[in-house]
């Protein structure tokens, strides 16, 4: 009965006409930075979110979120049409996506994908809803050792599930963890690290990092990249009706692939990118002709687009209940909730039943939208692809200064910016991915906190934190996945090796 209540208070909380409106406002944004690629939903978040400081908190987190999850539907469209991947999780799209277009059926894989987005989202709220208030009644005896733990826990996630190498992983999160130390002493007041520097007395900026390290790298990567001219596709509405065996293909791999979304979701660290690709492997390996794969199979389209859909709304479990951001997106998701003083974690719910409650409710209303939206506006998407680079990136350029100077209105931060964008670019050359430094700049103060009460209350006995029930079988999981991580890492190395001796 409580359920259907609090679902009751989000909805009337989600259909306020301003709620709805920066609804509607974050998935088309989204929808668009999605069909644009190499932008990304990271960096539009980033931009978007000195703009969500002065709106009310629930509206501020269904445009954010909106951006977010709205990417995810528009990324496949670049996929398809130009085989450049909007999103990074889209990429997997491109293989048989893009062969569906050049066999005159580019109406066919946007609708698709469309639809498998719609279902995947779907049911990826569906497990949002159930399982996220479970976990945050769980969540309620954990101490400052468990939430500590915890932390801990993510930060290895977050190394050991990177695409590169787990050490260069290791050393990203504590590069963060390092950064989120500048600022002032939570408990002494004393600044640290600040270099005599009045603008770092409250630590770096969260949304200048974000920026410099997705936003000015990227254009930075970007600049020396040539690009030949696009061929525009003719899409009309009558080319988009699948046949009725593309319907009957498609209809199981869309429900695998939102099952394995779901699941890969909610664990941090994994994300749509690791969902989307473990469900084309999956369709590949149960599929009776694994051939027609990589050249237009319909299951092989579906399926991924179910599976990151999924995960981008129980990607909201971990980040809602317990504080954990799963990925570098949900790092700034749980930035903005911390701006607006509202504390991601157990006691979420209970303290601001709005606030959740209307989020899940707008993600309904959100991708009803976005199924209205990406049909009739395919054809709208597809001539925005023509808009050359050269002019795209100054633009963004443009919006990310605006940006960092609206919120302390400090020229410092425009250059701290571009400082951090550099080194962004410098971490992408040398094969660092920024995402774990995000995650463990915005977890440091949690982690630091969360210690530091740990060990107050244990009177400076570090032996009580793995003695504690929780928190030693947390520990005893991040030790395990950083092994299992190291493991898997000297493994593929040898086996490297032995192939280029082979060879």
């Amino acid at each position: 009965m409580d359920f259907f209540q609090n679902l009751v208070i989000g909805f009337q909380t989600a259909i306020a006409f301003e709620t709805l409106l920066y609804c509607f406002v974050g998935v088309f944004l989204g929808t668009l930075i999605g069909v644009l690629p190499g932008i990304g939903s990271l960096a539009a978040i980033s931009m978007l979110l000195p703009v969500s400081f002065y709106l009310d908190p629930t509206a501020a987190l269904v445009l954010l979120a909106g951006v977010y999850y709205g990417a995810e539907y528009g990324g496949s469209t670049a996929s398809i049409l130009l085989n450049l991947p909007g999103t990074p999780s889209s990429a997997i799209t491109c293989l048989d996506g893009y062969p569906m277009a050049q066999k005159g059926k580019a109406g066919v894989a946007l609708f698709l994908t469309t639809i498998a987005s719609f279902i995947g989202g779907s049911i990826g709220i569906l497990v949002l809803m159930a399982f996220a208030p479970v976990l945050g009644k769980m969540a309620l005896a954990f101490g400052p050792a468990e939430y500590f733990a915890l932390m801990v826990l993510g930060l290895i996630a977050a190394a050991a599930v990177t695409q590169g190498s787990v050490i260069k992983g290791l050393i990203m999160v504590a590069f963060g963890l390092m950064l989120s130390m500048i600022g002032t002493d939570v408990d002494t007041g004393l600044p640290r690290f600040t270099m005599g520097r009045n603008e770092l007395f409250d630590g770096i900026n969260l949304v200048a990092l974000a920026m410099g390290l997705f936003g000015v790298a990227e254009v930075i990567a970007s600049i020396g990249v040539v690009r030949g001219k696009l061929k525009q596709q003719k899409v009309t509405l009558r080319s988009m009706v699948p046949t009725r065996e593309e319907a009957r293909q498609s209809a199981k791999p869309i429900l695998r692939g939102a099952g394995i979304g779901s699941f890969f979701g909610a664990i941090p660290g994994t994300g749509q990118t690791v969902a989307s690709f473990i469900s084309y492997a999956v369709e590949k390996r149960t599929a009776n002709d694994p051939s027609r794969f990589g050249k237009g199979a319909v299951e092989g389209l579906a399926a991924p687009e179910s599976a990151n859909n999924a995960a981008t709304q129980t990607a909201f479990i971990p980040t809602l209940t317990l504080g954990i951001p799963g990925s570098a997106t949900m790092a700034l998701m749980l930035g903005a909730m911390m701006i607006h003083g509202i504390t991601p974690g157990p006691t979420l719910i209970t303290n601001h039943p709005t606030v959740f409650w209307g989020l899940i409710a707008s993600f309904w209303i959100g991708n009803v939208m976005l199924l209205v939206l990406n049909i009739p506006l395919i054809g709208i998407w597809v001539r925005l692809l023509q808009i050359p680079y050269h002019y795209l990136y100054p633009a963004i350029l443009c919006l990310i200064c605006i940006g960092v100077y609206s919120i302390n209105n400090s020229v410092f931060d425009i250059g701290m910016v571009f400082l951090i964008g550099i080194i962004g670019y410098g971490m992408r050359v040398l094969g660092f991915e920024p995402a774990p430094l995000l995650i463990g700049f915005v977890l440091g103060p949690m982690l630091e906190e969360n210690l530091r009460r740990a060990m107050l209350l244990a009177r400076g006995d570090v032996f009580a934190i793995v003695q504690r029930p929780i928190s030693g079988s947390l520990l005893a999981i991040a030790l395990i996945l950083l092994l299992w991580a190291a493991f898997s890492g000297f493994r593929n190395r040898g086996a490297g090796s032995a192939r280029r001796r082979a060879n």
